[in-house]
């Protein structure tokens, strides 16, 4: 038993266990006891037994129902969304396909073989693998056999991954924003496109968590992987913004690839635990989603938007940063030629050309 005169500390010890509710907390007013016990359904008489640390919580995959938490604070209100999602159709969503943009020139290079790096730990810190020929496009994911991944695992992978990519709009917003104010200049309208992109990389996590808590050993992973990867990517960005863009198309190029073998995974009945479990709220509301819409849509529309930021990144690294307007930004003279913009009309996978976006 672990007994404390902190109520804070109590509620540490009560995360500590990976979100297990204590057996019986007693509240005389100073003093607080939890018990820690079995995970499931603990009684006094069962040996009592600590879990050990691991990569995410052993606690069931939630419904969406289960998990509309109530606001703690009282004066919590529902705001509107500072960037309404763009809609998209089925069949925009339903071609969207992996694809690689060859490294190029020594600058690209460095950007590929940082995100085959991090692609590596990655997949050792979510316990994920796949055969290579998917990312190289010369098998489909439909025919995996090999490595087997479950409905834990792919959430694990997706919070991961969420908590991580939505760091590079914010640092590459945030720097050319100090620059704009620094030199007493525009930004040519790349400010506002970097920071919806962290945003949205947010709002993909925020929806996962309502479907899955990872434990505390998957959170320490999560802010030490924010302090490496944010310092990086500051100071990289300051070095080279080119090369940095083009590490993240490249990174999402890999997002694409994990959206499309976890969809193909439902699809081939590897996943019965997403087969029926409805889209939560909060995914309904952002994308627009049919209520009642599944998984499966969710995940349809996630990738759609790795595959959006994939364009827009691979598209930013072609452009000259000091001097060119951001092509996502800017109204066309014929908007019924394609262009780059907002939604997935005309997705460009491996990007736009300099030429191309800056046509009018």
């Amino acid at each position: 038993m672990l007994s404390t005169r902190s109520p804070i500390l109590a509620k540490t010890a009560y995360r500590a266990v990976g979100g297990v509710k204590p057996l019986a907390y007693q509240l005389p007013t100073a003093r607080i006891s939890v018990v820690l016990c079995q995970y499931h359904g603990a009684t006094l008489n069962q040996p009592l037994q600590v879990r050990s640390f691991s990569f995410t919580s052993k606690a069931p995959l939630q419904t969406t129902q289960s998990l509309q938490i109530s606001p703690t604070n009282p004066n919590q209100r529902e705001t509107k969304q500072s960037w309404p999602h763009p809609i998209y159709n089925e069949k925009q969503m339903a071609d969207i396909e992996i694809a690689h943009r060859k490294a190029r020139n020594f600058s690209d290079r460095i950007a590929i073989n940082a995100v085959r790096f991090l692609r590596g730990m990655f997949d050792i810190a979510t316990g994920y693998k796949h055969d290579p020929k998917i990312a190289s496009g010369e098998k489909s994911p439909k025919e995996e056999t090999q490595f087997a991944m479950t409905e834990k695992k792919w959430m694990v992978r997706f919070i991961f991954l969420e908590s991580i990519a939505g760091v590079p709009g914010f640092v590459a917003g945030t720097l050319r924003h100090l620059k704009s104010i620094r030199s007493l200049r525009r930004d040519n309208g790349w400010i506002e496109t970097l920071l919806e992109e962290g945003y949205n990389e947010r709002m993909h996590l925020l929806t996962f968590l309502k479907l899955h808590q990872p434990g505390l050993f998957m959170r320490l992973m999560i802010i030490g992987a924010q302090g490496v990867f944010y310092n990086a990517f500051f100071l990289s960005y300051l070095l080279s913004p080119r090369t940095c863009h083009r590490f993240v198309g490249y990174l999402e190029e890999e997002a694409v690839i994990t959206y499309t073998r976890a969809i193909s995974d439902i699809d081939a009945g590897k996943l019965p635990g997403f087969e029926n479990m409805k889209a939560p709220q909060i995914a309904v509301d952002y994308w627009k989603m049919n209520p009642g819409a599944s998984i499966r849509d969710m995940l349809l529309y996630i990738r759609a938007d790795e595959a959006k930021h994939r364009e827009v990144n691979h598209t930013l690294a072609n452009l000259d940063g000091d001097m060119d307007p951001n092509p996502f930004m800017t109204e066309y003279e014929d908007p019924s030629k394609p262009h780059p913009s907002k939604g997935i009309a005309h997705l460009k996978n491996t990007g736009w050309s300099r030429d191309e976006a800056l046509s009018k």
